[in-house]
């Protein structure tokens, strides 16, 4: 009788451990599409000198932590690369090398308009129609400055909502950990929830996170700077440098942008990846190539004032009049002269210019009466170094300003495939490893709830059995 009953006991033992079995499995195939959830196992254990008995042993989950370090570090580089074909599609739009607008256009044009005039020196329509054209040039020049201050404006804004969004995922995680600390860490919900929010995290910057024996989550950005570490979080800042006037160069120029750590370290040279990392080093390498900081004037400006400088000094070696006394010919265009990183910007022709005071004569010996205009025109196919700038013509030297920004995109978007395919090699490794399959988890509910009928029935028998013989004993 007691077998019986002993029997009874460790039947329904089996029953509440395949019972727990199965609601593991359903809960996984409940969570299979959740973000950062992962395979759930209760492992069953046998019972010493009971055969046939199980108990439930502990939760274990399949999260391989290696393959959630894979597809974050390669997240990173896609957030770094998605951000970069985003700012240098920016960049290339200001560079339009088709001929058809902007400062290619517009040299074209000056430069028929000088053509024209060589033809015809003494007529005042053509005079008229440098003035205009070189005006439009200058307009072109200044287009391109305030696209530039644009899209360093809107990088900065950008930064400043990428720091803004870190520091809220952060906080996320701060709140995760606080659940922790209060007992609840090491549940598959929450571990889930704490996983889904690092890879989030994982595109805007590169960082290590290490889970505690507490189960709290510990994220240093760059494995250095702080960001979380247990109930404490550890905000970042961003913002735009201070200029030194008494060592810049150019201390008039667009400050660069920096990132700061919650106690005022200044570690804009860590952050170097994730879509963070991204747009530093387009606010403080790529874009002064073009604008200037204030190292460097840039090279829109450096072409804005050669080009003018170039015009100005053929225009005044000219003479509107042999006399005597000759009168030589008045520089066209004006510009910020105080400032070389203010040349494009405020490029203009001189508002007090008149048609007279283009000299088409040049001097000689021999006087060569269009002489100037054909000066002017030659810059289109320079020979002369004085001509040239940095040893191409304006429109060459354009060009190569619009090839380099279509080479960066070229990078960017080569970069941002490499990446995505990249990403989705880890996931596929990392779902291998500890991904749910619905197939598996079909294939372990059937066979639990065999047993779980299986071992019912035997119940029924032995409640038959424990009858009878209580029948019998009566």
């Amino acid at each position: 009788m007691s077998n019986l009953l002993a029997s009874l006991v460790s039947s329904a033992g089996a029953l509440n451990a395949y019972d727990r079995v199965l609601e593991a499995s359903q809960n996984n195939v409940t969570n299979a599409s959740t973000p950062g959830y992962v395979r759930q196992r209760l492992q069953l254990q046998a019972l010493t000198f009971d055969p046939g008995g199980v108990r439930v042993g502990d939760l274990q989950s399949a999260r391989n932590e290696y393959a959630e370090r894979a597809v974050r570090r390669q997240n990173v580089g896609l957030g770094r690369e998605q951000q970069n074909v985003s700012s240098m599609s920016s960049l290339e739009s200001l560079f339009d090398i088709s001929g058809t607008s902007g400062i290619p256009k517009a040299l074209n044009l000056l430069n028929q308009a000088f053509s024209a005039w060589g033809a015809s020196p003494g007529n005042v329509a053509g005079r008229q129609a440098v003035i205009l054209q070189a005006g439009n040039t200058a307009q072109a020049f200044q287009q391109v400055a305030a696209g530039l201050d644009t899209l360093a404006e809107d990088t900065n804004n950008q930064l400043r909502d990428t720091v803004k969004q870190i520091n809220l995922l952060v906080g996320e995680l701060h709140g995760y950990n606080t659940e922790a600390l209060k007992g609840n860490g090491g549940s598959p919900g929450l571990d889930a929830q704490i996983h889904a929010k690092l890879e989030e995290l994982s595109q805007y910057v590169d960082f290590t996170a290490t889970e505690q024996p507490d189960h709290t989550v510990t994220v240093l950005l760059n494995g250095q700077v702080p960001l979380l570490i247990e109930d404490k979080q550890f905000p970042l800042s961003t913002g735009v440098q201070n200029v030194d006037a008494a060592t810049a160069a150019f201390p008039n120029a667009p400050p660069l942008a920096y990132v700061r750590a919650a106690d005022g370290t200044a570690i804009t040279g860590q952050v170097t990846d994730g879509q963070l990392g991204a747009l530093i080093a387009f606010r403080n390498q790529t874009l002064p190539t073009y604008m200037g900081d204030t190292s460097q004037p840039g090279d829109v400006n450096r072409m804005a004032k050669a080009f003018a400088d170039r015009v100005n000094g053929i225009l005044t070696s000219g003479e509107v009049s042999a006399g005597p006394p000759p009168v030589n010919g008045s520089p066209l265009f004006v510009y910020d002269a105080t400032d070389d990183n203010n040349v494009a910007a405020t490029l203009q022709v001189d508002p007090a210019f008149t048609s007279d005071q283009l000299g088409a004569t040049a001097p000689g010996p021999p006087p060569v009466s269009n002489g100037i205009p054909l000066a002017l025109s030659a810059l289109a196919s320079p020979t002369l170094d004085a001509d040239k700038i940095d040893g191409v013509s304006f429109s060459e030297f354009f060009g190569a300003l619009a090839a380099n920004a279509g080479s960066g995109l070229e990078d960017a978007t080569t970069g941002q495939q490499v990446q995505q395919s990249l990403v989705g090699q880890a996931k596929v490794l990392r779902q291998q490893l500890s991904g749910i399959s619905l197939d598996e988890e079909a294939t372990l509910l059937i066979q639990f709830q065999r047993g779980y009928q299986a071992v019912s029935k035997y119940i029924t028998v032995l409640d038959t059995l424990t009858q009878s013989v209580i029948d019998i004993l009566r």
